[in-house]
């Protein structure tokens, strides 16, 4: 599900940052386990343990501290801009999808403008040839 798969990424992310970029003030610039990307045929990537349980726990410590930082500035940012959130919730609600001009309208606190409208696509001589349905009814 969605919020499910979001954690999951999440997470993903935040071990690869530790163990595998080096992305980490706490633990420093340095590889923690060894990848093996056996990816083909269903297997999935493994890692061999190259680190002891100790370090482990700090590299567990390490995402789950990555996670909660970016999970309270994700709930500042929202709670911070609630105003633009109810807005863009109302004209998706309105318009089920929202162009570039529209979210730049409600970024910048204005009121969305209307959705451009787009042409339906000029008829080709196909749809006039005998047996084809006409597009529209013929005016009364």
């Amino acid at each position: 599900t969605g919020a499910s798969n979001d954690f999951e990424r999440a997470t993903d992310i935040a071990r690869r940052m530790v163990t595998q970029w080096g992305m980490s003030d706490a633990l420093g610039t340095m590889v923690y386990g060894e990848n093996e990307g056996e990816v083909f045929l269903g297997r999935s990537i493994t890692t061999h343990k190259n680190v002891s349980e100790a370090t482990m726990q700090q590299v567990d410590a390490e995402i789950r501290r990555i996670i909660d930082q970016q999970y309270g500035l994700a709930r500042r940012l929202i709670e911070e801009n609630r105003d633009k959130v109810e807005a863009m919730t109302q004209a998706l609600l309105e318009w089920e999808t929202l162009d570039a001009d529209q979210i730049n309208d409600i970024m910048a606190g204005k009121p969305p403008r209307e959705p451009k409208r787009t042409t339906p696509p000029a008829s080709t001589p196909a749809d006039n040839s005998p047996g084809a349905a006409p597009n529209a009814a013929a005016p009364a």
